[in-house]
């Protein structure tokens, strides 16, 4: 079993940021801050433990100057900067190691809110060895224009890491980060930014403005699919893709307006046919299930649909919530059908309990149900 993420940040963490501050900044309080921040972290998740080991570090840079720096905050953001090592090359982080930083974007968001330049600049260098997506949203909120000036220029910077954080730290409804409640309500200046990215080079950016534009359509669907559609116009490959994952939550719930965006929704989809099954019957709590499928154009023309799966979950009290699974999109010729396949696991999860029961599974195509099968879910 791999252990926990909390338990990434131990003394031996501590004690690399430690000698890294100290190596660009002898008056660093390092034994203060190794011994402070090393302390009480076994009671503490993984976000918690940033934070203990940030406000040890903001103790250590910024308090007495008999032993450490003179009480400036702008410049313990230099000495941060100053001891990040070098920004990453590639496109993915690929290990847990970044997260060596965390502490370091916190304390921007937390004590660099009066020195917006000096933060900026730290933020930059930040979010190319990590992320900044997190210590970018308190200067959103405190100084929402300057903030996006910067951006504006950030949105045309030589790093893809860069041009990433413009798209994923003005996210409306970003993981693991306070909303932005300005972009919630109106998300005008994340989408003229997102305007500069939608042909980037990177697919890592690309894959962040379409997660951008998902955030903007759980509060806004109309505004995303007036957008798709303009976007959609004389689309390269690489923005009909960015544009599909955009809208994939409207598509699963088979909202019309974004399925006709993207060429589904009309008179083909409705002339196809279609079963489907359960196996087993009765699983027990713990098992998988598989969910068989056919769709047939009984029709002459070509039809083209999406086609998705949607199981009915038992709750504790009996009610049911659906979940939406994806399945695919399908091109049936006139008089030909097509087989589609999915399996689930009815495993208690950490993001789903499973309780006995019956258990309705629809055939859901261009968002309408076609076909229903059933399943008794037993107890393990």
């Amino acid at each position: 079993m791999a252990e926990p993420l909390k338990l990434f940040f131990d003394r031996e963490r501590v004690t690399m940021i430690g000698a890294a501050l100290r190596a660009v900044e002898p008056s660093f309080a390092e034994a203060q801050f190794v011994a402070e921040a090393s302390s009480g972290l076994a009671d503490l998740e993984l976000m918690g433990r940033g934070r203990h080991v940030m406000e040890a570090m903001q103790r250590a840079l910024t308090q007495d100057p008999e032993r450490a720096l003179p009480q400036d905050p702008e410049r313990a953001l230099d000495v941060i900067v100053r001891s990040l090592g070098v920004p990453f090359a590639g496109e993915e982080r690929g290990s847990m190691a970044p997260f060596v930083l965390l502490p370091h974007a916190m304390f921007v968001g937390t004590h660099g809110l009066l020195h917006h330049e000096a933060s900026m600049r730290a933020i930059h260098a930040i979010t190319q060895r990590f992320t900044g997506e997190w210590c970018i949203r308190p200067f959103l909120e405190r100084e929402p224009e300057r903030t996006f000036a910067v951006l504006t220029g950030w949105a045309r910077d030589p790093s893809h890491h860069v041009r990433r954080l413009v798209s994923e730290g003005t996210r409306p409804r970003l993981p693991w980060a306070p909303r932005v409640r300005a972009l919630v309500l109106d998300p005008t200046p994340g989408l003229a930014l997102l305007d500069m990215l939608r042909d980037d080079d990177s697919e890592y950016v690309r894959r962040s403005v379409a997660n951008h534009l998902n955030d903007v359509g759980r509060d806004h669907p109309e505004r995303l699919v007036g957008l798709a559609g303009e976007w959609m116009r004389e689309a390269s490959t690489a923005r009909a893709a960015l544009v599909r994952h955009a809208l994939r939550s409207l598509v699963k719930k088979g909202d019309a307006a974004a399925l006709r965006v993207l060429g589904f929704g009309g008179s083909g989809g409705r002339a196809l046919t279609a079963t489907v099954a359960v196996t087993p019957r009765r699983p027990r709590i713990g098992d998988r299930i598989r969910i068989e499928a056919e769709v047939q154009n009984p029709g002459a023309r070509r039809a083209r649909a999406v086609v998705d799966f949607v199981i009915h979950f038992v709750k504790s009290r009996g009610e049911t919530s659906p979940r939406v699974f994806k399945g695919r999109e399908v091109d049936v010729a006139g008089g030909e059908r097509v087989a589609l396949g999915k399996t689930v696991t009815v495993a208690d999860l950490s993001t789903r309990t499973h309780h006995p029961g019956d258990h309705q599974v629809d055939l859901v195509i261009d968002g309408a149900v076609r076909a229903t099968a059933r399943f008794d879910l037993r107890p393990s």
